[in-house]
């Protein structure tokens, strides 16, 4: 094959093509490649701030828009259900492209939160929305890791995914940062979907004009490390993309593939729990306002952002991975069983929380930069042309996973509804009466009688005599005279939700030790299916192998550089320097 004939014809597009024409018919040179790489990790932030800014104004929410705990939890599983089979169907990102999926994925979730959430009045209509999301962010869930894959060696893989896995941790700490500074002036809920979705519209746009990705024929390679460019184009040619992707689902559904997606889900349980419920968990349990619940998160989401740049680093140089993970599933399982010891002590303070946090931080982040690299890994020993199919099975069983645990939390936790919806006005009806409450507490059946025989107020002389010797003049005088408005009456707050409010006081803090307990087992799983995956435990090891493939791949370059022989000419006498087969 002569060089000539390696040469496609390339057919630019014209500007407005290029806003879905998006094909490089070359891998970029290193400024464009990072360039690209930066893009796509921002549009994972914004994505991921848009997705769990909710989180931050749960409690609002719920009270605003007359929200149970239950149906907010269940409306998580819809969405996440919904987004497991979008993160299926997103496979098809392997034939159709990833780049289009995510540009304008992110123009309808910036729409969608700009526009539609903060305009909601019912929690049908906020359900609805929530679902819409849900679809748009299963799709990007799998488009966006495909993508740094793409463009990311093997040998620079930990480091790539470990800045993919900034997308979902620093969007949780823009909702954490943006959420802290800003509460305490605007205190609505819908303030934090509009300053979110502005900000994805723009971020959207970058996308839209300058997002591209690989044609199919150069990605569809396995790509070790950045030596490998010359004969990943030169093979691009001739390579046959619908053989590789002939039954993509029987190549990728196998056992080191789904259970190490499953494993990698239940390990994630706390991180979904922290996004969705730890706003809530801090407030209603430990006693701390939105903006310090808030606040306590950053410290989780940017030490974790720091732990998944630093172990990615540090797996790329030292070009092992399983080491990391294992390291950080062990600490993982150490610092959720700490937070469940911890739960009950409602006077732990706010820089203990803060700590503990951190650690959490940390140990998820050696755990899931590295599992991200290893994972992509071992879908490209099966076949490179696969990693989106790859990336779809995990992204739905990821799914999948939380929407069934998410199905099984409010059984779990069952007393955080009466503390959102009645909490604040109860313990603010009990601060307003709390000389007399126990006074009240102890008569609360007589006053009930005496309501309910003179519901017009008109209480004879020696029932009120009786009353008074009984309860005492001020609390009587309020009964009697203003039985409707007292917080003791029969419509009083006290009366209605005070009895809830306090036995869920009482037994929140072991049901949320029961869910944590949970999570700490989903990590414990996580453990033995670190070894399914590919990929040596020492750094001798992993450099013998690299050697080995830097030499094949030499070897291979000097074969395809080899000029052509032409065989339809006879050899001169004694020329013995031909072959008798033609270079490829």
């Amino acid at each position: 094959m002569t060089a000539a004939a390696l040469e496609a014809p390339v057919t630019r597009p014209t500007a407005v093509q290029r806003l879905w024409r998006r094909e490089l018919s070359h891998y970029p040179e290193n400024t464009h490649r990072y360039a690209l790489l930066g893009i796509v990790v921002l549009s994972t932030v914004i994505l991921y701030y848009e997705n769990y800014v909710g989180g931050s104004v749960a409690t609002k929410i719920l009270s605003d828009l007359h929200m149970s705990f239950s149906y907010y939890v269940y409306l998580l599983v819809v969405a996440n259900a919904i987004g497991a089979f979008a993160s299926l169907a997103a496979g098809l990102a392997d034939k159709a492209g990833r780049a289009n999926l995510v540009a304008y994925g992110l123009v309808i979730t910036g729409l969608l939160t700009a526009f539609a959430f903060p305009n909601v009045e019912t929690k049908f209509q906020f359900a609805a929305v929530s679902a819409c999301l849900g679809v748009v962010e299963g799709i990007v869930l799998v488009a966006t890791p495909a993508l740094i894959r793409d463009f990311s060696p093997q040998l620079g893989r930990a480091s790539a995914m470990g800045f993919w896995t900034l997308g979902p941790v620093v969007g949780s700490l823009v909702v954490s940062q943006v959420a802290t500074a800003t509460l305490k002036h605007n205190p609505e809920w819908q303030h934090q979907f509009v300053i979110c979705g502005v900000v994805g519209l723009v971020v959207a746009a970058i996308a839209l004009f300058s997002l591209r990705e690989l044609t199919p024929r150069l990605r569809d390679q396995l790509m070790i490390s950045a030596h490998d460019k010359a004969l990943i184009e030169a093979r691009a040619k001739g390579i046959d993309v619908e053989a590789a992707l002939r039954k993509p689902w029987s190549q990728v559904v196998r056992p080191s593939i789904v259970g190490s997606a499953i494993a990698i889900g239940l390990f994630l349980l706390s991180y979904y729990t922290a996004v969705a419920f730890f706003p809530i968990f801090f407030q209603t349990v430990q006693g701390f306002t939105a903006d310090q619940a808030n606040g306590l998160l950053r410290y989780y989401w940017a030490s974790n952002a720091i732990a998944l740049v630093v172990a990615g680093v540090l797996s790329d140089r030292l070009r092992v991975r399983k080491p990391f993970m294992l390291f950080g599933a062990i600490g993982a399982v150490g610092v959720t069983m700490l937070i469940r010891y911890l739960t009950p002590h409602t006077d732990t303070s706010y820089n203990a929380w803060a700590f503990v946090l951190c650690l959490v931080g940390i140990y998820g982040g050696f755990a899931f930069a590295c599992w991200m690299a290893s994972f992509t890994e071992t879908v490209e020993d099966i076949n490179p042309a696969l990693t989106a199919h790859g990336l779809a099975v995990w992204g739905w069983l990821l799914r999948a996973i939380v929407a069934l645990s998410f199905l099984i939390l409010p059984q779990v936790i069952s007393s955080v509804s009466p503390l959102v919806n009645h909490g604040a006005e109860v313990q603010a009806a009990a601060a307003r009466n709390a000389q007399i409450l126990p006074t009240v507490q102890a008569n609360q059946k007589l006053l009930n009688s005496v309501s309910a025989r003179y519901p017009d107020g008109n209480v004879p002389a020696d029932v009120q005599k009786q009353v008074v010797e009984a309860v005492g003049a001020s609390v009587a005088t309020k009964l009697l005279e203003e039985p409707a408005k007292t917080d003791f009456g029969p419509t009083g707050v006290l009366t209605k939700y005070g009895s809830q409010v306090s036995s869920a006081q009482s037994d929140a803090p072991g049901q949320w030790q029961n869910w944590f307990l949970v999570c700490a087992l989903g990590q414990l799983f996580f453990i033995p299916m670190v070894f399914v995956l590919r990929g040596p435990w020492s750094t001798r090891k992993a450099r013998e192998e690299s050697d080995a493939r830097e030499a094949a791949l030499d070897a291979e370059l000097r074969r395809m550089a080899a000029p052509p022989v032409d065989i339809s000419q006879p050899r001169a006498a004694g020329d013995n320097s031909g072959t008798s087969l033609r270079s490829s």
